[in-house]
């Protein structure tokens, strides 16, 4: 399962000259923190391309919550289904932090990929790449303990957007326990449980809004199921990556 989209995103992947001409075709924004970009079952016609900060995709669930299905961040295209088949917004957008971005029409995007096969084929391989996420995510759902989920996407943090301290691998996108919640589909109770176990094995140090990754390769046997491998004898702790 994966919060980020692929490696490389979509506006690197285009050539310099297509990538100023769809950001000629918009209009640019600035969201600040927590404001709703896109919501969910709004029939907007716009996409986004964000050119700074991380926004939260989610979804609202039949009991009332909220599920987050991905981070996004710059470079990438958000609202691009909608666009494509032109049916209501599938998810709900949110600034992280402050998001710098480029909205453009639905009609502008269409014409922009009909003139340009590379960046037609962009899309549909990053549609192909979240249903693929989608469906390990339902079966991480299905089979995985809270703490396993958990790891999964500490680790992941860590490696796609973790900043290497003195202790540490320092998480850059600090979600606080309601939304690390969210993104594994537990409750916030749950969370702190894990939470507090990983303390206890010394895999992680929390504090305000901080999560720092202190034993990376502890971390990533208990995501695969494992239990982390005791340290040697005088051994010091790994500090992650």
């Amino acid at each position: 399962m994966s919060l980020f989209g692929q490696d490389r995103s979509f506006l690197e992947a285009l050539s310099t000259q297509d990538r100023n001409a769809l950001l000629a075709e918009g209009v640019r924004h600035v969201y600040e923190p927590g404001t709703v970009m896109i919501r969910e079952r709004d029939t907007s016609a716009y996409v986004l391309v964000l050119l700074s900060g991380w926004a939260v995709v989610s979804i609202s669930t039949e009991r009332g919550t909220r599920l987050i299905l991905a981070l996004r961040g710059a470079g990438e295209v958000v609202g691009e289904l909608a666009t494509v088949d032109q049916g209501p917004r599938s998810a709900t957008v949110t600034a992280l932090g402050r998001v710098d971005a480029v909205s453009v029409s639905d009609t502008r995007f269409r014409l922009f990929l009909a003139a340009r096969p590379h960046a037609t084929s962009l899309i549909m391989r990053q549609l192909s790449a979240r249903l693929r996420s989608a469906d390990v995510e339902r079966r991480s759902l299905a089979s995985e303990t809270v703490l396993q989920r958990l790891a999964a996407r500490l680790a992941e943090l860590a490696e796609r957007a973790g900043r290497r301290g003195p202790d540490g691998t320092v998480l850059k996108i600090p979600l606080p326990q309601h939304d690390l919640a969210a993104a594994i589909g537990a409750t916030r109770e749950a969370v702190a449980k894990a939470l507090r176990q990983l303390r206890e094995q010394h895999v992680v140090r929390t504090g305000q809004r901080q999560v720092v990754v202190t034993d990376m390769e502890a971390l990533l046997h208990l995501a695969q199921g494992r239990p982390p491998r005791p340290p040697a004898p005088g051994k010091k702790t790994s500090p992650g990556v």
